[in-house]
């Protein structure tokens, strides 16, 4: 793992801390570097309504979309957990939609995980031309 994957996943793992899952109590952070170079990170937030609940990965390319960045260059994941967990579907075509084939590590207490979006996502749907 290079030295900015690194400092993501440091950056995701300080942001699970804010998690708030009192329903999976899984505690979830991430952190993306845009290419402006400026870093974004955010946790997980549940709700009692399951379908209102925001990821870490959506809530941080969403804080850093909300800032004016369009691009996403990297992403760490980590997850307050023995297991190991990848980034669920809707969290995936998010992340297609700012990234052509973004570097994702994503840990545990035991476990790191290097990977491509598209590999964790083939064929993925977009209609905008990359």
């Amino acid at each position: 793992m290079n030295d900015i994957m690194k400092e993501l996943l440091d950056i995701a793992k300080q942001a699970s801390k804010n998690a708030y899952a009192p329903y999976s109590n899984f505690k979830v952070g991430a952190a993306v570097r845009a290419s402006s170079g400026a870093i974004y990170s955010a946790c997980n937030v549940e709700n009692s309504s399951y379908s209102l609940t925001l990821c870490a990965e959506r809530n941080a390319i969403f804080q850093a979309i909300s800032k004016g960045e369009r691009i996403i260059t990297e992403i760490a994941i980590y997850v307050d957990s023995d297991k190991l967990f990848p980034p669920c579907g809707a969290c995936r075509q998010v992340m297609a939609e700012f990234a052509s084939d973004l570097p994702i590590v994503y840990a545990s207490h035991n476990e790191v995980l290097e990977s491509k979006l598209s590999d964790l996502l083939p064929q993925s749907f977009l209609l905008k031309n990359d």
